[in-house]
């Protein structure tokens, strides 16, 4: 499709000054719900249908909204999310939710690709009913792909991938490929029954769970869905909701709940990759986790790398209870306790470290053996190639991303800009490319910063793992470009870390 001329906005300009392409790898569609029912209903039938508009899981708004305050503090109903679209400015709802408006107002709103994410869809993955799931991530992926499949080369809508066992998350990647859709948005947890209580108590199982990770002491082996990532050229991406997790249940408050949540979702997936050694076996797959920011990663990679230099295999010999010199203990405290051990230096003095504990089988001392981290530089290179954050354009935090001083070995995570278009978060649809300079603008990020935010980041997540994931966009020649980058070592993924002193 032809180019419109830019229409003369602030983010219009900002996209002219800067000399490279503005992509947002997170924007969301509203669904028109007629049509998307529609959908659902083609897909699984009127039952399934029904089911969908009163379950749990997709429709517990509704519990709350009827609930008297009682009943809300009776049963500890966490206030769910609340008019999270735009309303007022029915011109901005209406193209978030009609692919061609969208694409006619790209260069007003000053981006050249869009990413875009569900809305609705971001609950289909995590139903907890086994068939209703399955029906329902399918009726969104072939609506998405139906809707969009004529403006492919500037927006890219993407499917949901339930991962609730590994077969029905490897069938859904086979039917979006074929559907021609090149982003997944996967389930970053599974939450399931604890067994031995809910052989106890079953009418109680849906509320006594666990989570699962997906990697580190995993109900299931999800490499196999890993390896159908790389087989389709497909970057897992993930962008589930920590709502109504620990501390985020309050009764009247979204916000107290909303804050933080997707980043706790995705630090929760992030971690059990790393640990659960999935990018060394993987080294050429990216993920991406959406709308938690960066903060949490910057904070994440600096605990892994302070970590491993704590709690090492070999580090682990100077707090192993088996070296303590018991009888140098025992002098000691004859010689310096007085009265406090005077009369109690018979026997074991430290029971709970030399009797319980929990060192368990010598096999699982070492806690970085799934992950293979042996040096320093093992640290950065299992994590920072791989791992890319989504950060909103007015998230000041970003700038940690590139703050190459106060990350450990000069690591510049991979943050990559989204949009949050469609929701609340973005009040006007012609700030896109405003908010996302404003870092620039406060001084917060260099324009190198900002090249890397908006244009070499995304490029590198997606055509990084499919070269021709690019190909037939306007972005085509540009990310040939990024690509080429890469392969002269213009800008490297992963790099050799000076010895350590």
């Amino acid at each position: 499709m032809s180019i419109s001329k830019p229409i003369a906005t602030r983010s219009a300009e900002i996209r002219e000054r800067v000399d490279h392409p503005i992509i947002d790898s997170d924007g969301h569609v509203v669904e028109f719900e007629p049509a998307l029912l529609d959908y659902i209903r083609d897909a699984g039938g009127s039952a399934i249908l029904e089911r969908y508009k009163t379950a749990p899981d997709t429709a517990f708004y509704f519990r709350w909204n009827h609930a008297t305050p009682e009943e809300r503090r009776e049963f500890r109903l966490p206030r769910p999310v609340w008019w999270p679209y735009p309303t007022k400015n029915t011109y901005d709802r209406a193209t978030a939710a009609l692919p061609k408006l969208l694409y006619s107002r790209l260069d007003e709103m000053g981006l050249d690709f869009t990413v875009l994410n569900p809305s609705q869809g971001l609950f289909a993955s995590h139903i907890g009913d086994d068939e209703l799931r399955r029906v329902t991530c399918r009726a969104f992926n072939n609506y998405h792909a139906d809707i969009f499949r004529e403006y492919a080369d500037r927006i890219t809508p993407a499917a949901c991938v339930p991962m609730h066992t590994p077969e029905e998350a490897m069938e859904e990647l086979e039917h979006v490929a074929k559907l021609g859709l090149k982003v997944v948005m996967m389930a970053g947890f599974v939450r399931r029954p604890i067994p031995g209580l809910a052989r106890q108590a079953p009418e109680m199982a849906r509320y006594m769970t666990w989570m699962d990770n997906l990697c580190l002491d995993s109900a299931y082996d999800y490499d196999p869905v890993w390896a159908k990532c790389v087989e389709l050229g497909i970057a897992p991406t993930f962008h589930s909701f920590g709502l109504n997790w620990g501390m985020r249940i309050s009764i009247s408050s979204f916000i107290y709940n909303q804050i933080g949540h997707f980043a706790a979702a995705a630090e929760g997936i992030c971690k059990a990759l790393f640990l659960g050694g999935v990018t060394r076996r993987f080294p050429t797959l990216k993920f991406a986790f959406k709308e938690g920011g960066v903060g949490w990663a910057v904070n994440l990679y600096c605990a892994l790398y302070e970590r491993w230099h704590k709690r090492s295999l070999t580090m682990m010999e100077q707090v192993n209870p088996a070296n303590l010199d018991t009888e140098l203990y025992r002098k000691l405290c004859r010689e310096y306790g007085g009265k406090f051990t005077a009369g109690r230096l018979d026997g074991n003095l430290v029971p709970s470290e030399l009797e319980g504990g929990g060192g368990g089988d010598p096999a699982e001392w070492d806690e970085w053996r799934h992950c293979g981290i042996a040096t320093r530089e093992d640290v950065y290179n299992r994590f920072v190639p791989n791992f890319f954050f989504g950060c909103e354009g007015d998230d000041r935090m970003t700038s940690l991303a590139f703050d190459a001083k106060r990350n450990p070995l000069g690591a510049r995570l991979n943050a990559v800009y989204g949009s949050d278009l469609g929701h609340y978060d973005l009040t006007d649809l012609r700030n896109a490319a405003v908010e996302a300079y404003e870092g620039v603008e406060d001084g917060l990020m260099s324009e190198e910063d900002f090249r890397d935010f908006v244009y070499v980041n995304p490029i590198k997540l997606h055509a990084g793992m499919n070269p021709n994931f690019f190909k037939g966009t306007i972005l085509e020649h540009e990310a040939d470009k990024v690509l080429a980058g890469l392969r002269t070592g213009e800008d490297e993924e992963r790099r050799a870390i000076a010895p350590e002193r």
